[in-house]
């Protein structure tokens, strides 16, 4: 199955750009005579294929959905995505957290360059379903307002950190690495013992903390705090 899957998705990335934007076109063709005819289209992903096409016409990267698989992630979800496994944020919001890298190799739907060789040769090809990508967050006993989501790698590690309006203050803890603290939801100020004052954060706000080095957040206004922490667990 691996080697087939790699076979087919080398053929399609060798294609001519021409014989690409000419399938692809006879491809939107007979999709949107469907929608036009209120067929149900979901089972070739049909809808997101128009959208795709829309955004990036004649890509390569729209015949590349055919490949993967498509999955929708709710709130509080998370998961994991090992090195060579190619993927695409279609959209919504989330935090992704990485190693680091300075290998990133392109499949599609994009107007950067794409190195087709690299590509096909890297990639991993073992089939899986999606679901077995999904990962729970572990609930801390010793904070109620925290969950953790450890990945199957010692690389990384989020934290999200879940707090009442109702609270004035939050204390962040320390831990044996740097870590990123991501503002999503509410206002405070922060103050740790090496910052010669408190420093403001809302929404959107990001703040590094040192290794072994702890946090006191202040609430300013009273809402619910949305907090992630990017960290390594050593």
């Amino acid at each position: 199955m691996a080697s087939a899957l790699q076979s087919g998705f080398s053929h399609l990335m060798e294609s001519k750009k021409q014989l690409v934007v000419e399938q692809l076109n006879l491809l939107v063709k007979r999709i949107s005579q469907q929608v036009a005819a209120g067929n149900n289209v979901e089972d070739i992903c049909g809808e997101l294929l128009l959208q795709l096409h829309q955004q990036y016409p004649g890509d390569i990267g729209c015949f590349a959905i055919y490949f993967l698989n498509l999955l929708t992630l709710k709130p509080g979800e998370a998961m994991f995505l090992e090195a060579n496994v190619p993927h695409a944020y279609l959209k919504g919001d989330c935090v992704e957290c990485m190693a680091c890298s300075d290998n990133t190799v392109r499949a599609g739907l994009t107007s950067k360059f794409i190195d087709v060789p690299t590509l096909c040769e890297m990639l991993s090809y073992t089939p899986s379903p999606s679901k077995d990508r999904l990962f729970p967050p572990k609930w801390s006993q010793e904070d109620p307002y925290l969950s953790l989501y450890a990945p199957p790698v010692p690389d990384f590690a989020v934290m999200k950190m879940e707090v009442p309006g109702s609270d004035t203050e939050y204390k962040v803890s320390a831990l044996d690495s740097a870590s990123i603290l991501l503002m999503v939801q509410g206002t405070v100020t922060a103050s740790t013992p090496t910052a010669q004052a408190e420093i403001p954060l809302k929404r959107g706000g990001v703040l590094f903390i040192g290794a072994n080095e702890s946090v006191s957040l202040k609430l300013t206004v009273p809402e619910d705090l949305l907090i992630f922490r990017a960290c390594c667990l050593l």
